[in-house]
């Protein structure tokens, strides 16, 4: 049986605020919209009223970031990915999917590993509509994946025949992502990625984190 928290991970009962960039504090609900474009046959575009129209889903998760915290239980609401594949409908030449973020950041993840019935376009986390700070008004929830796959921002899917490593990813961070077998670099110099962590590649914008919660 695969234990709850994965290895190197550290339980947390903060929630580190974690990302590069700034927050686009400017994109409020009114003005959010999706885009879903690339190979499928039916281009959408969502916008946050129709997005609460659809089928809502509530499901309790934990989220477990490659900085090496864990938060457990998670209460998250939100529309599974896979009713909003459907609605596009795909082609069969469609392999993977590039989350298209706000600020021009970008991740991607194979199209069969998004359609699992965890994987949400979340806009509500704790009975809260999700804040800025941590991806409101909308972000991706994909709890199998380090949280950096959980793109913050999101405004657009696009789906692709060929893979197209994102932000983090062309910087050393793994294309899988995988918590329980820890891949979580490409690159095999551990101290590169110290000197990545030390410059400007993450910007910790305050939390309230206890003591010892946060690891950076």
């Amino acid at each position: 049986m695969r234990p709850r928290v994965p290895p190197g991970q550290v339980v947390t009962h903060g929630w580190p605020v974690l990302h590069a960039g700034t927050v686009p504090t400017e994109l409020t609900p009114d003005g959010w919209d999706l885009t879903i474009h690339g190979e499928v046959d039916r281009p959408q575009r969502i916008d946050y009223a129709a997005l609460l129209t659809l089928p809502q889903t509530e499901l309790v998760t934990d989220v477990h970031c490659v900085t090496s915290w864990t938060r457990q239980d998670m209460r998250w609401k939100g529309v599974q990915f896979r009713a909003i594949a459907d609605a596009a409908g795909p082609k069969s030449t469609a392999k993977f999917v590039v989350m298209e973020c706000e600020q021009g950041f970008t991740t991607s993840l194979p199209y069969e590993a998004l359609r699992d019935a965890d994987v949400l376009l979340a806009h509500s986390v704790d009975g809260n509509a999700l804040p800025p700070e941590h991806g409101g008004p909308v972000r991706m929830l994909v709890p199998k994946r380090y949280f950096y796959k959980s793109a913050k921002w999101i405004r657009g899917l696009k789906f692709v025949g060929a893979d197209e490593p994102g932000f983090w990813e062309v910087r050393g961070y793994s294309n899988v992502a995988d918590p329980w077998e820890q891949t979580r670099y490409t690159v095999d110099d551990v101290r590169l990625i110290h000197r990545m962590r030390k410059q400007s590649l993450f910007h910790d914008i305050g939390t309230k984190d206890e003591p010892g919660d946060r690891v950076l």
